[in-house]
């Protein structure tokens, strides 16, 4: 046995247990200073934080974090650095909320996403945008919160898991929409100030204007998004996950208004109709998001987003560079920070990022801390208080280098409403003299401050190729003015040679509602990468394809229009590619009549088996969502649909393709067609192929392991943990361990096994040493996502016992301590219950010796797949 000096022991215990902030600045580039702002005395558990552009910082304080569910343990804090030093020196509790998820500060007014829950029963009832006001400055919310949208989340799986992949960041574009992260739990009816009620199966990004009302989904088809980063040309970016490949894979992604990318129908089998992420990351999980754009910042540091990941403890840069309409990039590591939740920048150029620090997935109350992140050379420069400052100044800060003062500014003349304020931003939208980013704050300001009286200045900037862009995004921006703008301008771009422009006018015809651009938006042309993924092979969802992007947007503007009988004349033409991807979602019987009907008129295979395609994508279509159901953290991802039901032009798609299969010969093509589409129609059922023995899988009796005794078994967590940071030991014997120990019963390596637990394969690059050796040792501490114990009892007098390994909505796969797989019918489902500890037991490496362990440690860290 390794022995180490008490006094060792108790000191490198402290850090393992309280974790203070040290060394970080260390992992850092050397062009920055780093300062402990805050810990967890007074932030323990920080899930989100936003700055004011005078410095002030408000932190989301999450005691129930991800997997809880008890209210009463949230706040917001304001915290105020009064000599400039990078210490907190004032801390106020600006109000009581649980489970913020995001917040934006702008003037005397604080928004906050949050969950909410009930007085009475102490259960969640859903989530919700709000704002607060403190107009006497005093540090607290005047009085209790405005309601922009409530209901944004699934009422019935926060109840059950907690908010983890709920409604998460929010943030404000210089086009002044608060822009929101929506988890893949979606929301059902959720209700904005108006009125309005939106539904939205899975995650994407929802917009909102700051009273509350336009609600508007903006793009759809992301997994657990958590914040958007928005640049100053109103570029969206994202780094959300997906459960690919079995790992929690991040994906960056580029987000233009009306797009999908797919998750978790479309992304695996169905990537050419998807605008794909920019990049598949590997492991992760991505947080906290910014575009910085500050003055005072290195210019290598500047001017790119910055994107948290919790899972590798790290901020990471992306080098973004144009790529016609959409982008590429790099990734960069940038500062390491444990389990990094958050970040923000002041108008002073000063960064403050929040760490969770192992706070775990109910949060804590004594683990969390802030920093603050400047350039070396920084030195405080005070900034004005807006609401006291003269027109001039606004109109100044509007026209300044730092993101940070434009919107701040353009908010404050928005809220004052001075006409020679508004007239001062149409003269910087049309000075050709001044830097782009300068013009566009004032164009979209100016847009906001108008509304229809602005169409007729919006409409000449239309005609300077530097603003075009803009002009015209501006113009469909708000709804509630579209019958005022011409359609004209929007057709002639769609000739522009710039890409950018091309989009912004597709998007623009598809919310203008006029059915007469349809003739002109299917003459956009498809590329030859529009090819669906061979038969049961994963498509290219994170690999850029800028090609694909006009395309796929105006197939969005086409459905956005209903323009099935433009789309359904098109089909025998020369854009009949765009015509029949248009078609793929038109469930209305004069469409599938439509399709039939050119089927027989055409004398090309080619675009007659394209019919058939399209034929049986239409044959099923999603359930409506009611919000009863969710697909869980391993869901079904075959596609085309998750919850597929029959509807009233199936009979007729039936009809018509049995009639078809009549020629043997063709049969092998329908076959493949309902396997793909999932139609499930007798006569097109696969041949049965003669059974073959399947493999056997090792049979562990993991509660046989864990009782044997040995050198971890005697000795405390504390001093496994420090013979782990001695010891290197021996990754191959560790391989040895991973079957010995009966780690192979629940956890795969390799993508290319079946899926059990917790996928192994990566945990390397998601968990240091130190956090792998004690999940092992605790298992209960940190229950990885999506593998909760899960206590199901059916029909039958049935009970089960395991985690989920995949989920449909008429099945779910459950796999036991044993490794046992049972297939449950979601039909015979009478209970469903998520345990709170895990199914590997505490004590499964206690046989080992402290080399054995670190050997088998060793051996997970190098995973990194």
């Amino acid at each position: 046995m390794i022995k180490f000096p008490l006094k060792l022991i108790c000191s490198l215990t402290a850090l393992i247990v309280v974790k203070p902030f040290s060394g970080y600045s260390q992992t850092a580039p050397a062009e920055l200073t780093i300062t402990r702002f805050s810990g967890p005395a007074i932030t323990p558990s920080p899930a989100c934080l936003a700055v004011a552009p005078t410095g002030e910082v408000f932190v989301g304080v999450d005691m129930i974090g991800s997997l809880g569910k008890d209210p009463g343990k949230g706040r917001i804090l304001k915290l105020v650095d009064k000599d400039n030093d990078g210490k907190m020196d004032e801390h106020i509790e600006f109000a009581t909320v649980d489970n913020p998820r995001g917040i934006i500060v702008m003037g005397n007014q604080v928004f906050v996403l949050h969950t909410t829950f009930s007085g009475e029963t102490g259960k969640a009832t859903g989530m919700a945008l709000v704002v607060f006001e403190d107009k006497d400055g005093d540090g607290k919310a005047d009085g209790p919160p405005k309601p922009l949208i409530e209901h944004l989340s699934n009422t019935k799986y926060i109840q059950e898991r907690g908010t983890d992949h709920a409604t998460n960041g929010i943030r404000m574009g210089i086009d002044g929409w608060i822009y929101i992260a929506v988890g893949d739990f979606g929301f059902h009816d959720a209700t904005d100030r108006s009125g309005k009620k939106l539904t939205m199966l899975g995650g994407g990004i929802v917009r909102v204007r700051p009273d509350g009302t336009e609600m508007e989904i903006f793009t759809h088809g992301t997994r657990n998004v958590y914040d958007v980063a928005i640049d100053p040309y109103m570029n969206v970016f994202t780094r959300e996950n997906t459960n690919d490949g079995g790992g929690w894979n991040v994906r960056f992604s580029h987000h233009i208004q009306s797009g999908e990318y797919g998750y978790p129908v479309l992304f695996q089998h169905f990537t050419d109709e998807i605008l794909p992420a920019l990049a598949d990351l590997g492991g992760g999980s991505g947080t906290g998001a910014l575009f910085m754009s500050e003055p005072g910042w290195p210019e290598k540091y500047n001017n790119v987003p910055m994107m948290a990941d919790w899972g590798r403890s790290m901020l990471y840069i992306h080098r973004v560079k144009p790529d016609g309409p959409t982008f590429t990039q790099k990734e960069e590591d940038f500062i390491a920070l444990p389990q990094i939740t958050d970040l923000d920048v002041d108008g002073s150029g000063r960064l403050y990022l929040s760490a969770w620090d192992g706070a775990g997935y109910s949060g804590s109350d004594t683990i969390g801390f802030v920093v603050r992140a400047v350039p070396n050379n920084w030195s405080y420069k005070a900034f004005p208080d807006l609401a006291k400052a003269p027109v001039e100044e606004l109109v100044n800060l509007l026209q300044s280098a730092s993101a940070v003062a434009r919107l701040n500014a353009s908010q404050e003349l928005l809220h004052r409403g001075n006409q020679q304020g508004i007239a001062a931003t149409l003269k910087i939208a049309s000075n050709a003299q001044l830097p782009l980013y300068a013009r566009l704050a004032g164009l979209y300001t100016y847009a906001q401050a108008t509304g229809k009286d602005g169409i007729a200045a919006l409409l000449e900037l239309t005609k300077d190729p530097s603003v075009k862009e803009h002009a015209l995004r501006a113009l469909a921006d708000r709804k509630g003015i579209l019958t005022d703008v011409p359609e004209q301008p929007f057709l002639d771009a769609l000739k522009d040679p710039s890409p950018r422009v091309h989009a912004a006018a597709i998007v623009g015809l598809g919310r203008l509602g006029r059915i007469e651009a349809a003739a002109a938006l299917l003459q956009t042309k498809v590329p030859a990468s529009f090819v669906a993924p061979a038969k049961d092979k994963e498509g290219p969802h994170a690999t850029p394809n800028s090609a694909i992007v006009l395309p796929h947007l105006a197939v969005r503007a086409l459905v956005e229009l209903n323009a099935v009988d433009a789309a359904v004349s098109a089909i025998n033409g020369p854009n009949a590619t765009l015509a029949l991807w248009t078609l793929r979602y038109m469930h209305e019987e004069k469409a599938v009549d439509g399709l039939i009907a050119a089927y027989k008129q055409s004398k090309d295979e080619k675009l007659k088996k394209q019919i058939l395609v399209t034929l049986a994508r239409l044959y099923r279509k999603e359930d409506a969502y009611d919000a009863s159901w969710w697909w869980g953290t391993r869901p079904d991802s075959h596609g085309p649909y998750y919850k597929a039901v029959l509807w009233a032009g199936s009979p007729v798609i039936e009809k018509f393709m049995k009639k078809e299969a009549t020629n043997p010969a063709r049969m092998p093509l329908f076959r493949d067609l309902d396997a793909r589409n999932r139609m499930e129609i007798a006569a097109f059922a696969p041949l049965k192929k003669p059974e073959t023995v399947a493999a056997k899988e090792p049979k562990v009796d993991l509660e046989k392991i864990k009782s044997r005794k040995g050198q971890v078994g005697k000795s405390s967590i504390e001093d496994v943990l420090l013979a782990v940071k001695q010891l290197k030991g021996d990754a191959a014997k560790g391989r040895v361990l991973f079957t010995n120990q009966g780690c192979i019963a629940c956890h795969s390596l390799s993508r290319s096994e079946k899926m059990k637990g917790p996928f192994m394969g990566q945990i390397g690059s998601i968990m240091n040493r130190e956090r792998i050796a004690e999940s092992i040792l605790k298992p209960n501490a940190s229950i990885s996502q999506g593998f909760a114990t899960v206590t199901v009892t059916a029909k039958g007098n049935k009970t089960y016992v395991g985690f989920i390994t995949e989920e449909t909505a008429t099945k779910v796969v459950m796999r036991d301590i044993a490794g046992e797989v049972y297939t449950v019918n979601a039909a015979d489902i009478l209970s469903r219950k998520e345990m709170k500890t895990s199914m590997m037991p505490t004590g499964l490496a206690n046989a080992l010796s402290y080399d054995e362990f670190a050997s088998l440690v060793s051996f997970l860290a190098q995973q990194k797949k």
